[in-house]
């Protein structure tokens, strides 16, 4: 076999390794969303447990990746992956096994949620390991496409194997995966370890302030944003959300502080704050923040669409999802090959347009004759816009720093995601769940056909808010409380009605966040990472144009000057060269993008 047929071989396992762990990583939420009530009466808990333990597994993951990204940095990268990975599969086997709520809380929210933490910073750092700086975009983004995917294909999964089988041969079959996955684990090239002390109090402080923020934002569809529902718990007259909110932002920024200060002891930080000042770096942590919010209250809108309105079952709502994982994964493959070179920042925009586009005919085709092949091309133009974006960003935020920092550059871009798809599901259910309860209540008060003692329920019943369920549930409810007649008929007309305009201010606010995200757009680089301009060091004053890099201006207490100077500033040898074959590996692929400090 030619040697670079062997070599495409070894690409292709490598990639094909880490795209299946970051499938992993996002099929369990999608799976259990559609198999709560099923997996509520199999442990004998209600849906409310069911939710908790979703809340628990996203804050578990979102609030430990910081220190997964710099655990992955003390391990080594590819070791770092494959402890997660037994950490993962042996959380997936005790959730398969589960007899009541509490053992799955152990094996699903906290110990799939630690592997988690581990994995998904350690697979950013690994895609920098073994692939050559121009291939990096395409494998980001067929690993980008791989999460995506299972986030579309988890109702269809989940459903098929839930009505025919039992939930519990998913998180079987995970363990599959994380064996398979181990045994090729040394097909991979690795980064050595870097002797490092664990920051214990940044570590706190970022647990404390991540948690706190998210699970503010998780818990915003029961306790309101602001303004308190009724029953719902209440500090100083306001929602406890919020203050969960304000707290968390305040604590995280104490959590920078607090680093600034260690570097300027000499002391190893969990996270350079400086890193934060690099403006390639935080233009794709804001487009990955922006892509994930985005996608996140999509996934979230669409498929009420489908199994509620329509009343698809979950196997036809997965399959008419597919179309968008079908060109998502053809977007994030095919730009990088045809177009190696691409302006990432034209790419960028252009998927948000595509994106805008595909929210846009979602919100227009809400009308009361929509069935369900409304989402069909909407479900293309928004994968295709994904996929582009999926193409570039990867790429794009690990090429802003030296490899040897892609470690705590996955924890950041993996807490973004995780905060952003945390924000976009509560933002777009909000504006769902708010919009559906004023209609409806709007609806029965102008209908001369509800009479007065049916109104004066209504008003005082559904103010807390009204369920977002279907034609059939609601008349099963109608029944069970003694309306029936004309009463009912224009109940169950009001209610329908009242279900599609609140989809469609949901899909509203999502363009509008899509519509948004183009004017961060900036910050991203004109100039494509390994493109000849870049290797050849002709294209350096112009990538640095194109960045913008702004000086310190006496920001971060504590910082110390070589630090101030530049975005990137390297560390000393001893602690950033790598041995044997990663020695030759970081050669081959380079040191990354080069700091305006270092240019100087």
């Amino acid at each position: 076999m030619p040697p670079n047929s062997s070599a495409r071989s070894g690409a292709a396992v490598v990639l094909t390794l880490l795209a299946s762990g970051q499938f992993l990583m996002t099929l369990d939420s999608s799976v259990m969303n559609v198999s709560m009530a099923v997996v509520a009466n199999d442990l004998g808990t209600t849906i409310s447990g069911i939710q908790t333990a979703i809340t628990l597994y996203t804050l578990v993951m979102a609030t430990l990746m910081i220190t997964g990204g710099k655990v992955g940095t003390i391990l080594g990268r590819r070791r770092a992956f494959g402890v997660g990975l037994l950490v993962y599969g042996a959380g997936s086997l005790t959730t398969a096994l589960s007899p009541n709520l509490g053992v799955l809380l152990l094996g699903w929210s906290l110990l799939e949620g630690i592997g988690a933490a581990l994995i998904m910073p350690a697979i950013v750092a690994l895609v920098a390991a073994n692939f050559p700086r121009e291939r990096r975009s395409a494998a980001y983004g067929l690993v980008a496409a791989a999460g995506a995917m299972a986030v579309a294909a988890g109702p269809l999964i989940g459903g098929a194997v839930t009505t025919y089988f039992s939930w519990r041969y998913v998180f079987a079959g995970e363990v599959v995966i994380v064996l398979v996955i181990l045994a090729f684990l040394r097909r991979m090239a690795d980064v050595p370890p870097v002797p490092a002390r664990v920051d214990y109090v940044g570590s706190l402080l970022s647990v404390l302030g991540l948690g706190s923020l998210v699970f503010g934002v998780l818990r915003t569809d029961e306790w309101g944003w602001v303004v308190p529902k009724p029953g719902a718990p209440s500090l100083f007259g306001a929602s406890l959300s919020i203050w969960l909110i304000l707290l968390g932002l305040l604590v995280v920024l104490l959590f920078l502080r607090w680093e600034s200060r260690l570097v300027g002891r000499g002391r190893e930080p969990l996270l350079r704050p400086v890193m934060l000042r690099n403006r390639e770096l935080t233009g794709g942590l804001t487009m990955f923040f922006a892509q994930y919010m985005i996608q996140a209250g999509t996934f979230f809108a669409v498929p009420l669409f489908l199994s509620v309105v329509l009343q698809l079952d979950a196997l036809q709502t997965g399959v008419r999802i597919l179309p968008l994982s079908f060109a998502l994964l053809v977007s994030a493959a095919g730009v990088p090959k045809v177009w190696p070179a691409a302006n990432p920042r034209r790419v960028v925009r252009a998927g948000l347009v595509l994106v805008l586009a595909g929210e846009l005919v979602l919100v227009g085709g809400m009308d009361p004759g929509a069935d369900a092949a409304v989402v069909a091309i909407p479900m293309l133009l928004i994968g295709l816009g994904l996929g582009a974006l999926a193409s570039q960003l990867g790429s794009v935020t690990v090429s802003a720093v030296p490899d040897s920092e892609s470690a705590e550059v996955g924890g950041l871009q993996n807490t973004g995601t995780n905060l952003g798809a945390s924000l976009g599901t509560a933002l777009v259910g909000s504006v769902l769940l708010g919009t559906l309860t004023a209609s409806v209540i709007a609806g029965i008060q102008d209908n001369p056909a509800v009479p007065e003692s049916v109104k004066t329920r209504a008003s005082t019943q559904l103010v807390s808010g009204v369920p977002f369920i279907s034609d059939a549930q609601l008349s099963q409810a109608l029944g069970e409380a003694g309306v029936t007649g004309t009463t009912a008929d224009a109940i169950m007309q009001v209610n329908a009605q009242a279900r599609l305009d609140a989809l469609r201010n949901a899909f509203a606010v999502t363009a509008l966040l899509t519509a948004g995200a183009l004017f961060f757009t900036g910050r991203i680089p004109r100039l494509a990472p390994g493109s000849e301009e870049d290797e050849d060091g002709t294209g350096d004053e112009k990538a640095a144009a194109d960045r913008d890099e702004e000086p310190d201006r006496g920001g971060d207490a504590g910082v110390t000057e070589p630090e101030a100077k530049g975005d990137v500033v390297r560390e000393p040898a001893t602690r950033h060269t790598p041995t044997s074959l990663a020695q030759a590996g970081e050669r081959r692929l380079g040191e990354g993008r080069p700091s305006d400090a270092a240019r100087e």
